[in-house]
């Protein structure tokens, strides 16, 4: 079969699934959010009812909900919901905890050289080369900037 590119456009329009744009950003909004109470719950425990200062409490916080949605994708929750709401798991922490342990546990059967160590940061890796670079461009602009001023 030969097509060019305006008939491979018409092909793949014709045959995709048609998204129901209300009804996923409902579904997004609610997982997220609910996502997002779940994080607001272990604030609750560990500040409030455990008395952990505010300096060991957020950082457990965010442990604890990505140590859920990396225990979530080991066991193939995750990725129910993710089809179930769409953007609504990428709320930061889970959606990143999700993108560094898939491919861990995808390639675990080729060891823990090859398999997990080479491929663990495939997909989160872009992420965090590019966000550390554009941090550090940002970081000298802003310095540069209050110098001058």
């Amino acid at each position: 079969m030969n097509m060019n590119s305006d008939d491979y456009r018409r092909y793949s329009i014709a045959h995709a699934k048609k998204s129901l744009l209300p009804r996923d950003c409902l579904r997004a909004f609610l997982v997220g959010g609910a996502i997002s109470v779940i994080g607001q719950g272990f604030m609750y425990i560990y500040g409030n009812l455990l008395s952990m200062s505010e300096d060991i409490y957020m950082p457990l916080t965010s442990i604890t909900v990505a140590s859920i949605a990396i225990i979530l994708t080991a066991f193939g929750v995750f990725d129910k919901i993710a089809r179930f709401a769409g953007a609504g798991t990428l709320v930061p922490i889970t959606g990143f905890a999700n993108s560094v342990a898939s491919p861990a546990i995808d390639s675990k059967a080729e060891g823990f050289v090859t398999g997990i160590g080479a491929k663990i940061f495939t997909v989160a890796g872009p992420v965090l080369l590019y966000g550390t670079l554009a941090s550090s461009i940002y970081g000298v602009i802003y310095w540069g900037v209050t110098r001058c001023l």
